[in-house]
């Protein structure tokens, strides 16, 4: 009985020894320590606080794209799939009537609009009229956008887009997008009229 017992003694003084030689396992993380947090129920939640790295990019705000360093590069891909159309749509009684092409709010003193025939390009033209003046009298409609300066009075401002004809092909088709000078994008439309029919959009200046 002695022997088993010194037996078992030994064995086990062995094996605690041989578990105490070991090193415990290192890790390379150098994360932020978890924190628990007591909740009202009595359980923690754990909480790992953010690095300077992930804090600072959380932070930061993207920045704005100059729409303005070439106005074709606001076409997409789709855009140009569009241009390979043989004609446009047909054209519709209902496109006789005026369009209202919505209000838009800038503090500034001016916004750059550029329109483009975003269907088939077919010889689409327009007349674009500011608060009752005439600024461009005879504007084709290209594949391309075609930039047109607008200068803003205070309150409300018109913008209007007669279309002077309907191509050879659908109505009087184009893509609208107004950035402010900024160059930050404050509107996107579309119309599509017919001859004699226009389309307005309303700035308002703060």
């Amino acid at each position: 009985m002695r022997r088993i017992l010194f037996l078992y003694l030994f064995i086990s003084a062995a094996g605690l020894s041989f578990l105490q030689a070991q090193e415990l396992p290192t890790t390379s993380n150098s994360g932020k320590v978890i924190k628990a947090e007591e909740t009202s129920s009595g359980f923690p939640i754990f909480r790992r606080e953010e690095t300077e790295t992930e804090s600072q990019f959380l932070k930061d705000k993207p920045k704005a794209i100059d729409l303005r360093e070439n106005p074709n590069n606001l076409m997409t891909e789709a855009d140009a799939v569009k241009q390979r159309w043989s004609k446009d749509k047909a054209a519709k009684e209902e496109y006789r009537n005026d369009q209202s092409l919505g209000n838009v709010i800038t503090n500034g003193k001016f916004v750059e609009v550029y329109c483009r025939d975003h269907e088939y390009v077919d010889g689409d033209r327009v007349k674009i009229i500011v608060n009752g003046q005439v600024v461009n009298e005879n504007m084709p409609l290209q594949g391309g956008f075609t930039p047109v300066l607008v200068h803003l009075q205070d309150g409300f401002n018109s913008i209007e887009f007669v279309a002077l004809n309907q191509g050879t092909s659908g109505p009087n088709t184009a893509e609208l997008r107004v950035l402010s000078e900024k160059g930050e994008q404050l509107a996107k439309k579309e119309w599509n009229l017919l001859t004699g029919a226009k389309a307005q959009l309303i700035v308002v200046k703060n």
